[in-house]
């Protein structure tokens, strides 16, 4: 008798929880489902996403940012109306992520500082990917712009990470904003050297085919310094060739200064000895 009133005990109790086990299971399983086919969807409705911007040529960190950005704000729908489907009220799971949302943004108002540079530096482009700049103490090649840093490459190849929050507030260098620059040569030259002659040898170094004949070059006396006159060839020259002609610059003159007797003197000092001859 005992065992007969376990047996139609439990058979009670099952009724009971079968169906509840079978309502939520399945609810679950279904939330499960979505939450995995919506991630991968999500994921390659991002691709997509860089695709289209791709196409229309967008900047390529204005690819990446909003590509990462979609990717996100939809992953944080889907997590909701996951959550909605088990049952769970998402009014307050909302609220949950505001009041969570607002703790973080005070423990990390450097990072939505780097966030907002981020957004800014995308707006208003003061560089792109692959232009040499100098900032906050650092120079190199933009490799990327990302939602809260900027990478750079230096010229010895390394990778400086620079926060996007000072990179947007402090001031930038861009060397490859403009098609042209104006490569400026000085050289210092002997007090009794011929002006002309040294004028004619470095116009005839700017006779190259890198340098712009508009504007023309110049050589202009800048300085009479203590130990030299010093002449600086002023030449234009598209903005990939001026490290080429810098170098070439460099590297060329003293021989053709030296080929026409014009000497560079090196800074001298005159040491007078005086000695005192001891009283006898």
């Amino acid at each position: 008798m005992d065992l007969n009133a376990e047996v139609d005990q439990l058979i009670k109790t099952s009724q009971s929880w079968v169906p509840m086990i079978m309502e939520y299971g399945s609810r679950v399983l279904l939330a499960l489902i979505t939450l995995a086919v919506g991630w991968w969807l999500i994921n390659r409705l991002t691709v997509k996403i860089g695709q289209l911007l791709a196409l229309r040529k967008a900047d390529l960190a204005l690819q990446g940012f909003i590509s990462s950005l979609a990717n996100i704000i939809l992953k944080i729908l889907l997590i909701v109306s996951v959550a909605s489907m088990i049952g769970i009220q998402t009014t307050s799971f909302v609220a949950a992520i505001g009041a969570a949302g607002l703790a973080i943004g005070l423990a990390l108002q450097g990072s939505l500082a780097n966030f907002a540079g981020g957004v800014l530096i995308l707006l208003f482009r003061p560089f792109k990917i692959g232009d040499w700049i100098e900032a906050q103490g650092v120079s190199g090649t933009v490799d990327s712009i990302q939602i809260f840093h900027t990478v750079l490459r230096t010229g010895d190849n390394k990778t400086v990470i620079v926060p996007n929050g000072n990179l947007s507030n402090g001031i930038i260098t861009n060397y490859n904003r403009q098609p042209t620059r104006k490569v400026v040569f000085d050289v210092g030259v002997d007090y009794e050297a011929d002006l002309q002659k040294v004028r004619e040898v470095l116009l005839a170094l700017a006779d190259d085919p890198r340098v712009l004949k508009e504007p023309a070059p110049v050589v202009v006396v800048t300085t009479l310094g203590e130990s030299s006159i010093t002449m600086s060839l002023r030449v234009w020259v598209n903005t990939p060739d001026y490290w080429d002609v810098l170098f070439m610059l460099n590297e060329h003159s003293r021989d053709r200064l030296k080929a026409e007797g014009v000497d560079i003197p090196f800074p001298q000092r005159v040491v007078r000895v005086v000695q005192e001859v001891a009283a006898q």
